[in-house]
């Protein structure tokens, strides 16, 4: 009896860490920083958006929707993800895309998930 128990209870908890999980092609909201830089989504540095003559800001991508190009689990358990804007255009009009640390993002508030 107990085993079955055991059995039921890690099914259910697998189930539920699945659905946690991030897959190619979902959509996320792009969230204000955590600070002044974003610590968890690999955007840019503000001088170097100087540098390229655009404005030192990042209010541009905030609110954007954004699309998991890729999911790579590395050995360490941390989940690094590709995003690619959903409107096509590029980030801070140069980067066609960018990396994040998803589940750090995701705690956070850089990135959420999007509610269509």
């Amino acid at each position: 009896m107990k085993s079955i128990l055991i059995l039921v209870l890690a099914l259910f908890s697998f189930s539920i860490q699945a659905q946690d999980t991030v897959k190619e092609g979902d959509v996320l909201r792009i969230g204000k920083a955590s600070g002044e830089n974003y610590s968890h989504v690999d955007f840019p540095r503000l001088n170097t958006l100087v540098k390229r003559g655009s404005v030192a800001s990042y209010k541009n991508v905030v609110g954007e929707l954004a699309v998991v190009e890729s999911v790579t689990k590395n050995k360490d358990n941390t989940v690094k993800i590709t995003l690619k804007l959903k409107s096509g255009k590029k980030f801070f009009n140069y980067l066609n895309s960018v990396s994040a640390d998803y589940d750090k993002a995701i705690a956070s508030g850089e990135l959420k998930q999007a509610a269509y």
